[in-house]
């Protein structure tokens, strides 16, 4: 049986479920209904009263649904969890839990592209501000934060950049202050990072991600202190609705089980890429956190157990050479989610982070010949060979 003590691999497989509590079954049931019955008016009475435990219908609480968010609390060290049905959904109810009119936000300089999109949206229909950071240092995060700022809002690595932010750092000035620390930790999965561990306050997913791992399920995830979870549970998630499927709990429960193996794969896979594209005379920059002489490798070594399974690179050239080169791959794929089995590339000025306005782009360091690499699960062999069969026709 797993116990608090378990070790990341134990719990990636046995947190949160009980057998002898789902009729002995092995696997985690998928209770693929939209609502519960009760015994008597009663008790629906209660249980709508907040007075009763138990199931009311699936928008409120599922069981299977109930045994991903139990797990993925063990899993990133919090206290309680919240899935939804995209990172997207995540991101926007932790962001509109946190803030209200007139409020500012503290960003990292770089975001996923429909965060920013989600950022103006917020800024155009309520009023609620928002600046980027490099938080490279005490002074930037403190020169940054207003008397308004409601929230710090850091993705590390940075989407696409590969840029880092010291966690505990930003932290330690945020929890000084009040203000609380939201972290996309996406590229990580928590088998790499945990950023509640290091004074972060709330951690959230695109669990579509490495989570899932097998690229057949959107999802989000939101980790953090209970009382908080349970403020989000009972206002923005249940009032905007936007739930994860039965199903889709079921399917990333089953996907996790095979987390830590994955990531250890990806990474090793990653570290060999990296190593030949460093030199590769096509190549101007490589962006990997495992570089040693990238600027922010000090704080790699500091807070992730690995490097992880992304890198971005600048091609030489144009953007026409940057898609040329894409359009000569064969065994990569191009497409714009990460975490899967397969290698997958895309052009983030054009795809992922086409939402933001050049000039912004530009600031966030998203230029038109940088490109993003997924690193699969293949033999890396494969993957280097048709990287360099590529390079050759360029």
């Amino acid at each position: 049986m797993e116990n608090k003590d378990s070790r990341f691999e134990t719990k990636v497989i046995h947190a949160g479920y009980q057998a002898e509590e789902h009729l002995g079954s092995l696997v985690p049931p998928l209770y693929q209904t939209s609502t519960f019955t009760f015994a008597n008016a009663e008790q629906g009475e209660n249980r709508f009263a907040g007075q009763e435990e138990g199931y009311i219908y699936s928008r409120l609480g599922n069981p299977t649904v109930k045994i991903l968010e139990d797990r993925m609390a063990a899993l990133e060290n919090g206290e309680a969890a919240l899935a939804f049905s995209s990172g997207m959904a995540a991101v926007s109810a932790v962001l509109m839990a946190l803030t209200k009119t007139g409020d500012h936000i503290l960003c990292s300089q770089g975001v996923y592209g429909c965060t920013f999109g989600l950022l103006e949206l917020l800024k155009e229909k309520y009023g609620i501000g928002h600046d980027f950071s490099l938080m490279e240092s005490v002074e930037t995060i403190e020169n940054a934060i207003l008397p308004n700022t409601a929230c710090i809002y850091i993705e590390t690595p940075i989407n696409p950049t590969m840029k880092l932010v010291d966690l505990e750092m930003a932290a330690k000035i945020a929890n000084d202050r009040g203000i609380p620390v939201v972290v996309d930790n996406t590229f990580c999965s928590p088998y790499l990072q945990t950023p509640l561990t290091l004074g972060c306050d709330i951690v959230v997913h695109s669990a579509t991600k490495y989570i899932c791992g097998h690229g057949d399920v959107i999802a989000g995830l939101v980790i953090g202190k209970k009382e908080f979870i349970q403020q989000v549970s009972r206002t923005t998630q249940k009032d905007i609705g936007g739930i994860i499927s039965p199903f889709d709990a079921w399917l990333l429960v089953r996907g996790m089980k095979t987390l830590p193996v994955r990531m250890d794969r990806h990474a090793e896979n990653a570290r060999r890429i990296f190593e030949f594209l460093k030199h590769h005379p096509k190549i101007e920059d490589v962006y990997y956190p495992g570089d040693p002489e990238n600027n922010d490798y000090a704080i790699m070594k500091k807070q992730m157990k690995t490097a992880g399974g992304l890198i971005s690179f600048t091609i030489k050239g144009t953007k026409k050479t940057a898609q040329t080169f894409m359009n000569q791959l064969q065994l990569i794929k191009i497409a714009v989610s990460l975490g899967d089995a397969e290698t997958l590339i895309q052009h983030p000025a054009t795809m992922t982070h086409a939402v933001v306005p050049e000039e912004e782009r530009e600031k966030m360091g998203i230029g038109n010949t940088l490109l993003r690499l997924s690193v699969g699960l293949e033999a890396w062999e494969d993957i280097t060979e048709d990287l360099e069969q590529a390079f050759q026709k360029v």
